[in-house]
């Protein structure tokens, strides 16, 4: 395989580089990497696109913003984490992937990711499958019902939507009530065995935030908000987000 040399000098500058260290003065410090591949080891996203954690930390701190800023490797990182948790010097290599992110012009984002963000902002429900408030209170109520009529034992289960007052509010991923709804029952037999005060709400009840996915700032703190105003709205204790 043919190898490119890449000449660094006293005249290179690395916008990237220099954004990163001017936001992230605990985990910036790029120069920190020891190359021992801890982070590539554990991570799901090693050798996707030819690319691993500790690669793209080496270029990021040899400046080589072209190949930062571009390699399609960043929208695979599924921002876990592991490489943080294993990594000697605790160098937040996510966040890195994320600026890397914003980088990208909006409309060149992976069309997946742009389009539930956009879905998502187009009503305050905030579910990325586009799901209004009133189909999701049918289905909820419509499993309920099921589940109490064939299961006996959850005869008197609740999954309560709007109940004021109730100490946990409950998030739920969009796509189950779409596509899965029996997967949204587990969970409320495990609240219903354990006594728990809880309900859904028709405003900020989906769980995901693709925004935030996208490295869109500006429209992921729009969606928490939402959410957060649903939670208050209701007079919630604890906010229980699934995703």
């Amino acid at each position: 395989m043919k190898q490119t040399a890449v000449l660094l000098g006293r005249e290179h500058r690395s916008t990237f580089r220099d954004h990163v260290m001017a936001l992230l003065p605990a985990g910036g410090n790029l120069n920190a990497c020891l190359t021992c591949g801890a982070c590539a080891s554990g991570c799901p996203a090693t050798g996707l696109k030819d690319m691993d954690p500790r690669k793209f930390l080496r270029m990021a701190a040899l400046g080589l913003d072209d190949q930062v800023t571009t390699t399609p490797w960043v929208w695979m990182c599924s921002m876990c984490q592991r490489c943080i948790y294993v990594c000697p010097m605790k160098i937040d290599i996510p966040q890195l992937v994320y600026y890397a992110r914003q980088s990208w012009p909006r409309e060149k984002r992976p069309k997946g990711i742009l389009g539930s963000c956009d879905m998502a902002l187009r009503s305050d429900t905030c579910s990325a499958m586009g799901t209004s408030e009133e189909d999701f209170q049918f289905v909820v109520e419509d499993v309920l019902d099921e589940y109490r009529e064939t299961q006996p034992e959850f005869a008197h289960m609740q999954a309560p939507i709007n109940k004021s007052g109730a100490y946990f509010f409950l998030n739920q991923n969009s796509r189950e009530p779409v596509t899965e709804p029996d997967e949204m029952v587990p969970l409320w037999k495990i609240l219903h065995l354990a006594g728990a005060d809880w309900t859904y709400a028709t405003k900020g009840w989906a769980a995901e935030n693709y925004c935030m996915f996208m490295a869109d700032d500006e429209n992921w703190k729009h969606i928490v908000e939402i959410k957060k105003k649903a939670v208050e709205d209701l007079g919630c204790k604890v906010w229980l987000n699934t995703e």
